[in-house]
């Protein structure tokens, strides 16, 4: 039995009253882009006590199992107020059909409701340096079904990035990163669970020269895992970027031990998402 999941955001809009008090949106939808509820308070109502009445009022008719947020701000009021009717919230940024709703808004408003600041890329931990990294493909057809059949510790594959759910042509080769972290190989596979990877993109510092992997997770932060300045390496990470097209933005990272083949760490399904 698959879970009723909806997506929720609360929000200071940049529109004000006649007091020039600024309004706050509440907007909920389902996960096929159904809007369930939606209501506008200001920012003196824009509390605990309001959010818990309106969604009170939007659980009416059915109570969902799960609702994903994916603005930081929002996350721990509406933690609080899903907790008095023992709902679970989900902090991920892969909320599309909420974000579609609040960028078609946005558009005829001229503003983008989705867009959020992010920090500055972290260094990664030093004690969780891999001991080389590369560039690789893998037929898209055959990705799930080999690293599903592999005993990986670790495996993050979410249903939403699944490649029949985006249908990719045959011929497409999915874009991805290995990383041979040798006895750190575990404590790294650890470490990105914690910090929710969502997609693994390069940047280039001088084009055609040098550049750097930059992981997107959890809901804002990016860490560098990896710089580099040499020219073969940044043409590589360039055809890298230039696949992702390709496969529609889908990728994937793997942490394993050595290039044996024998051993895997960890494996994530990975795809940009707009922020």
């Amino acid at each position: 039995m698959s879970l009723k999941t909806w997506q929720a955001d609360f929000y200071k809009t940049p529109f004000q009253n006649r007091e020039h008090q600024f309004q706050w949106q509440l907007l909920i939808c389902d996960d096929q882009g159904k809007i369930i509820y939606q209501a506008i308070c200001e920012q003196k109502e824009a509390n605990l006590s309001w959010l818990s009445s309106k969604l009170e009022s939007a659980i009416e008719q059915e109570i969902p199992d799960i609702i994903q947020v994916f603005r930081p701000q929002s996350v721990n009021l509406l933690i609080a107020a899903a907790d008095k009717f023992g709902i679970k919230i989900e902090a991920t940024r892969r909320t599309p059909k909420l974000k579609e709703i609040l960028k078609k808004q946005g558009t005829n408003n001229s503003f983008n409701p989705v867009k959020l600041e992010q920090p500055p890329p972290q260094t990664l931990p030093r004690n969780l340096w891999g001991e080389r990294w590369q560039f690789v493909t893998f037929p898209g057809g055959g990705l799930i079904e080999f690293f599903s059949d592999c005993p990986i510790p670790i495996a993050d594959i979410p249903n939403l990035l699944l490649p029949i759910s985006l249908e990719p042509a045959s011929t497409v080769r999915i874009p991805g990163i290995i990383i041979y972290g040798g006895r750190t190989s575990m404590y790294l596979a650890r470490w990105l669970v914690d910090v929710k990877p969502v997609a693994l993109n390069y940047i280039p510092t001088q084009v055609d020269k040098s550049g750097g992997l930059v992981l997107e997770s959890d809901l804002v932060d990016r860490w560098i895992l990896a710089t580099f300045e040499d020219s073969d390496m940044a043409k590589a990470a360039q055809q890298y970027e230039l696949r992702k097209n390709d496969s529609q933005g889908l990728h994937f990272l793997v942490v394993q031990p050595d290039d044996s083949a024998m051993t895997y760490s960890g494996f994530w399904l990975l795809r940009h998402e707009e922020i």
